[in-house]
């Protein structure tokens, strides 16, 4: 349908998602959700009401040519995008429905470079856990709080700046190429964008992940810019979250709304109201805290735009983990376990352990931002393979407590309770997450919340939900933990973390 590496796709003007012919208006309408993750891709159908009527999956993987070198390759995940659009539209036809309009959920911190006029990438895409640009970083921390100010975001090798002037350095002729205004740079979400609608945007929320995004002007930063070297014209145009990007063809779909994907879990979990605070968990997790209409500087935390549109904006802090489920991917491959006998939840599930374990594979971000470095190992048996596990399931639940309590002092009040959801969200960690914080943690009965929170936003507002409602959960998981067993675990991680040299003045 698409063709191989067809980007030259016929290009149609913009059509309000309102204006439907009256052919339309009698067919059954749909609305379709891509969620483009690390390991995945994958595709949803809602109902007017809300309700799921379809979904598919395309797995996709990562490659470690080098240390510190994470890539996908964006020709692979664009085609899995195509492809499930495809299967989409086949399924509503076969229904004799339509699907009057698409939005995406994208990985944040995946960055590439790709031609311009083509649209045939020029790189691999450097994943979110790409810390290739670690070497450099050194070079910018003079610059650290004046970044941090202007994007929200902490210094780190993770993000877009830094990844733009490693590759350049790295490669004169890209170098060039990129001067002579030839060359975009942009997220993931932006290459995609441009390859399915012809049209090169970047929506706010994943702009935020590039350090060179003003938070407080919604504009490109010109001394941003200026300091990661980095010319306007290389970059795509930055539009709302909630935005006309262009029609996907073949099937005419509107897609009108580009977001990253942790945003859109915290909507889907309610995440609109201000003072809302979830976490999620798959690759990597996400503690997200809606602060309303005026950004909030947080030490540690990223602070960015929930969602956005031409006459709206919400933001939010968050606090991130790089190694969630791909820590057990990692442990895995270090402790030669096959993939189908790892079952993590059910090892930690009756397992204590005094150790702690710091996953360095990906370096830590929030709230301590260190790039890689190897695994540090403390207090544990590391003859026990399970031992190994638990404690690096802790380091999950105590980064999560660590990101919390950060949050604490801008909140006016504090939940009565938290709740989490993604495929991470496993009873072991909510437990143990629940002994930290001495608060209960409720299990989201939805798998897919980052779907639901897409279609939340690309939905009519008229229209009522059904049933789903995002106060369901299935399980709640409560405080078991005595107070001075819980401060002790919290000591030695600090402990540990502060021998390693990853506290730094302030934390």
């Amino acid at each position: 349908m698409w063709g191989y590496r067809c980007f030259d796709t016929h290009i149609k003007d913009n059509r309000s998602t309102n204006s439907l012919t009256a052919s339309t208006n009698k067919k059954k309408i749909s609305f379709l959700v891509l969620d483009q993750g690390t390991s995945s891709t994958k595709s949803f159908l809602f109902d007017i009401q809300g309700t799921l009527e379809h979904s598919a999956k395309i797995k996709h993987s990562l490659t470690r040519p080098a240390p510190y070198h994470v890539e996908c390759d964006p020709i692979t995940i664009l085609e899995a995008c195509r492809s499930l659009i495809d299967k989409a539209l086949s399924v509503v036809k076969a229904k004799g429905g339509t699907i009057q309009s698409m939005g995406l959920a994208v990985q944040r911190s995946t960055f590439l470079f790709w031609e311009n006029k083509s649209m045939e990438p020029r790189t691999q895409a450097l994943s979110w856990q790409d810390s290739r640009a670690h070497s450099i970083i050194k070079d910018f921390e003079p610059h650290q709080n004046q970044i941090k100010r202007i994007s929200g975001t902490p210094l780190s090798a993770h993000f877009g700046g830094p990844k733009f002037l490693h590759c350049l350095i790295e490669d004169r002729t890209l170098k060039q190429e990129v001067l002579s205004g030839n060359i975009l740079f942009g997220p993931l979400s932006a290459f995609l964008t441009h390859a399915l609608t012809g049209t090169p945007a970047v929506d706010e929320s994943i702009a935020c992940r590039s350090l060179l995004f003003n938070l407080s002007t919604g504009k490109w930063s010109e001394k941003l810019l200026d300091l990661f070297q980095v010319p306007r014209s290389s970059l795509p145009e930055l539009v709302p979250i909630k935005h006309s990007f262009g029609t996907i063809v073949p099937g005419n779909i509107q897609l009108q709304c580009v977001v990253g994907d942790q945003q859109a879990a915290l909507i889907g979990q309610g995440g609109r109201k201000i003072g809302t605070l979830a976490m999620n968990f798959g690759t990597s997790g996400s503690v997200q805290f809606n602060v309303g209409r005026r950004p909030a500087l947080v030490p540690g935390l990223i602070s960015s735009i929930l969602t956005s549109s031409n006459t709206d904006k919400i933001y939010m802090v968050e606090g991130t983990i790089n190694a969630c489920n791909s820590l057990f991917y990692h442990l895995e491959k270090k402790l030669n376990i096959p993939h189908e006998q790892m079952h993590w939840h059910k090892r930690c599930q009756e397992r204590k352990t005094n150790g702690v374990f710091i996953p360095g594979f990906t370096g830590l971000a929030a709230p301590y931002w260190t790039s890689g470095f190897p695994d540090i190992y403390e207090g544990i048996d590391t003859s026990d393979p399970n031992d190994i596990i638990r404690a690096g399931m802790e380091s999950i639940g105590l980064l999560t407590y660590d990101i919390l309590e950060q949050i604490k002092p801008i909140a006016t009040s504090w939940p009565k309770k938290l709740t989490a959801s993604g495929g991470g969200a496993r009873p072991p960690l909510l437990q143990f997450i629940a002994d930290l914080t001495n608060l209960p943690v409720c299990h989201s009965t939805m798998k897919d919340r980052t779907a639901y929170g897409v279609y939340q936003l690309i939905r009519p507002k008229e229209k009522n939900l059904s049933k789903f409602k995002e106060s369901y959960f299935d399980l709640t998981f409560h405080p078991s933990l005595a107070k001075d067993q819980q401060k002790s675990k919290v000591n030695c991680w600090h402990k540990a973390l502060g021998t390693a040299g990853l506290i730094k003045n302030g934390q």
